[in-house]
């Protein structure tokens, strides 16, 4: 169904020649689905990109063939006039993007978007092709379809825009589906779902499709065949099912180890040291060498090739270089602490205190933990209702409303972190923004949330400026949170410079550097424009931001969902030395079991706007009372690492 042969790809930028993606090579089988794994920045958007001639003004592809089916139908699509290609393009090669918030177009309806494909690409028009986009919307878990299908994008949550993206690529059943990262943003019960569908349209229509992703456990249940990619290079291809059983290369290993979950909560996660290196200079020997476990004196200077272990396992490393087929495999890695050559990065840097200016409930360091008796929470939401108006015609009169959090309650203690979990559209994001005080002009806000005893619905001016410091946000869409005409540095100080005005511009260099280093980014990333990174990256600038003021509570708005393994292990890690060493608080909003599974003390689920279930996150996990909580913990992909 697909070939790729020798594929290379090269972008300009300021700071030379990026080789993105070097010599890559990819043979898919009709039917088959072949999943592309790897770290934030390593090449796999990047591929998908060039499969669909969408590289960016500064991309081009110098050397290499993509070809698109086989004997007659096989096209060259590196080859094809874009006059042709846009018949390919969304005809016989859908695609799911990564971003649906930036690929959806704000000013159209859903509806209209998805009719635009399937008239396109099919012969269907008019009332026809909008019966089959409500369909296709059905499909994908759009509650009331006949009516969210003249919705904006802003008026749904990110699960829904990621829904309405899958509905346009499959609109016109595409031969061939290039998916990156296509849940995402979905809760599990409707990633079963999309997952379900993807599969019954595999076995109707023996759709070809390449997955890209970083959630492992779909991949297992998932993927034919898996390749992981590091630095622009396949360094391990394998089926599914060795992949997983049996990781040769020590980054697959490293990887494995690094997946969050209830038998690794009382211990850092193995996260790998340093970051992908920059894609600028000349590589002399292995890539992976700086961050290798296992390095040996020759990987600096010996070139790997991506050798057979068996016929259907290859793998680029050099401790395989006289490897036999079904040869050893190397021993276990080391774990942390136990002679590895790299420890986990550091995330528990202690940052020095902060001057907090302001009277009352804010005032001093001191006060920052002695306000309350220790038994008192540190928040405790009473009653909490958020009603949206309904607003139609010209005027946009108010024509009813909308309760989108209906009497929730609860209570979170200091240093504590409680997760808040629910199939998406619950309004778990609706509740933390109304904490953060984000939804003021926008909803009807009734009940209480007390912070330390204040209530921060009544504040107001320089109380409510204060509070600011003290409570932060981390952002569900890093690229729509993120000013797209400011450099990550001016970014990271906005909220320093307006919070924090007792520090002077060196003070703010320092920790905005160290905070750079906490989160996995260059230095060098400090110069760029949010739209130079990948997903990943703009998530652990949005982290960083969140953490440059040294917050008491940060409402975390699926802070890893756009994250690779290891750099998830890294935030995890961070997050929980910042909880220990500052006390810090979390608001943790996520459908990942596994990361509330390792982080979490309390847990409350979610329904239509209540909170159904809630208690110690132990206990709710392993013998939920209510049928939807098992529900919800039934769809959850599960996978079997491999022991260190």
């Amino acid at each position: 169904m697909l070939d790729i042969d020798r594929l290379e790809v090269e972008l300009e930028s300021e700071g030379g020649l990026v080789r993105a993606i070097d010599g890559l090579r990819l043979a898919i089988e009709r039917g088959e689905t072949f999943a592309l794994v790897g770290e934030s920045g390593c090449g796999k958007s990047m591929t998908a990109l060039a499969l669909m001639r969408l590289l960016p003004d500064n991309g081009v592809v110098a050397a290499g063939d993509i070809l698109l089916g086989a004997g007659r139908d096989a096209v060259d699509v590196l080859g094809l006039p874009e006059s042709q290609m846009r018949q390919v393009r969304g005809g016989r090669i859908g695609m799911i993007f990564q971003e649906p918030a930036t690929s959806l177009n704000p000013v159209m309806r859903v509806g209209r978007q998805i009719v635009e494909a399937i008239e396109a690409h099919t012969p269907l028009r008019g009332a026809a092709a909008r019966a089959k986009a409500i369909d296709w919307l059905r499909r994908v878990g759009i509650p009331e379809p006949e009516s969210r299908i003249d919705e904006y994008p802003f008026r749904m949550s990110g699960g829904q825009k990621q829904r309405v993206m899958i509905a346009i690529a499959l609109a016109a059943e595409p031969d061939f589906l290039v998916a990156d990262e296509p849940t995402t943003a979905l809760d599990v019960t409707i990633q079963a779902q999309i997952l379900d569908l993807l599969k019954d349209l595999q076995r109707e229509q023996r759709m070809g499709m390449l997955l890209i992703t970083h959630d492992l456990a779909v991949v297992s249940g998932m993927a034919h065949r898996v390749a992981l990619m590091y630095a622009g290079q396949i360094i391990e291809v394998a089926p599914a099912a060795e992949f997983f059983a049996a990781p040769k290369h020590p980054y697959a290993r490293a990887l494995l180890r690094a997946l969050p979950g209830a038998g690794r909560r009382d211990t850092p996660l193995e996260a790998i040291a340093g970051m992908v290196p920059p894609l600028t200079q000349s590589f002399a020997g292995c890539r992976f060498a700086p961050r290798c476990a296992q390095v040996m004196p020759h990987c600096a200077g010996t070139v790997p090739e991506l050798q057979d272990l068996t016929a259907r396992h290859q793998v680029r490393c050099l401790l395989y270089a006289s490897v036999a087929v079904n040869g050893p495999h190397p021993s276990p890695l080391p774990q942390a602490g136990e002679g590895a050559r790299h420890p986990p990065l550091p995330a528990g840097a202690a940052l020095p205190p902060l001057p907090l200016a302001g009277e009352g409930w804010g005032e001093g360091e001191g006060a920052r933990h002695a306000t309350t008796s220790p038994a008192a929470p540190l928040l405790d939401v009473q009653n909490l209702c958020v009603r949206f108006p309904i607003r139609r015609g010209l005027l946009q009169r108010a024509q009813g409303h909308f309760d989108a959090v209906a009497d929730v309650s609860f209570q979170l203690g200091h240093g504590q972190t409680l997760a808040l979990v629910g199939e998406s559209g619950c309004g778990k994001t609706t509740t933390g923004k109304a904490i953060v005080q984000l939804l003021r002009r926008l909803a009807d806000i009734d009940g209480r949330a007390l912070l330390d005893g204040h209530d921060l619905f009544q504040m107001q001016g320089p109380e409510l400026l204060a509070a600011r410091r003290q409570v932060q946000i981390i952002f569900q869409d890093p690229f729509a949170s993120l000013n797209p005409r400011m450099r990550v540095y001016d970014i990271l100080e906005e909220g320093l410079v307006a919070l924090l005005p007792d520090l002077d511009a060196v003070q703010r260099r320092a920790r905005i550097e160290r905070l750079t280093d906490q989160v996995g980014l260059r230095r060098d990333a400090l110069l760029r424009w949010p739209h130079e990174f990948s997903g990943g990256q703009r998530q652990r600038i949005a982290i960083a931001r969140a953490l440059a003021v040294e917050p008491r509570l940060i409402v975390c708005d699926e802070p890893t969902s756009a994250l690779d393994v290891s750099v998830q292990a890294q935030i995890l890690n961070l997050l929980r030395d910042l909880q220990r060493e500052l006390g810090v608080s979390y608001l943790f909003i996520t459908h990942n079991i596994g990361v509330v599974e390792y982080i979490a003390d309390h847990v409350a689920v979610m329904q239509a706007g209540r909170i159904v279930e809630q208690g110690v996150c132990a206990e709710v996990l392993a013998m939920p009372a209510q049928d939807y909580t098992r529900t919800l913990l039934a769809a959850v992909p599960r996978l079997q690492t491999v022991d260190a």
